[in-house]
């Protein structure tokens, strides 16, 4: 059984190697405009998921005061506010170029990532600091 183990770990470890070194070519091979687009896009989406991190607890008092109103519409508002703000901001981001099937896929998604974030976020907040 050690045996396999170690002839697999070597396998898996040289499948690693082999695909890092064959993105390092092709970064390499990239025409710089699609590197710039790829660095660029991924920048964007990387600062949009630090924004919908951060929105919630660097406006932790606002959670607190919905919590006081002991009402869903409160809590639904405040997350729905915050949904709206990050999927605006993201659809910015992208320079309101939301023309494909793709782009919409990819802007709900990121929607409903936010929203679920924003609901257990601000829950967690009105619950503990509230």
């Amino acid at each position: 059984m050690d045996f396999l183990k170690t002839v697999t770990g070597k396998a898996v470890s040289g499948l690693v190697a082999l695909a890092v070194i064959a993105a390092a070519i092709s970064w390499w091979q990239m025409e710089p405009a699609t590197r710039s687009m790829l660095v660029s896009g991924t920048g964007k989406i990387v600062g949009w998921l630090l924004a919908v991190l951060v929105l919630p607890w660097a406006t932790f008092f606002v959670s607190v005061r919905a919590g006081k109103f002991d009402s869903n519409f409160a809590g639904a508002a405040l997350v729905f506010g915050y949904t709206a703000v990050e999927v605006l901001l993201l659809a910015w981001l992208f320079d309101w170029q939301i023309r494909s099937a793709a782009a919409w896929t990819f802007l709900v998604a990121g929607g409903l990532l936010a929203a679920v974030y924003n609901l257990f976020a601000c829950d967690w907040i009105a619950e503990r600091m509230g």
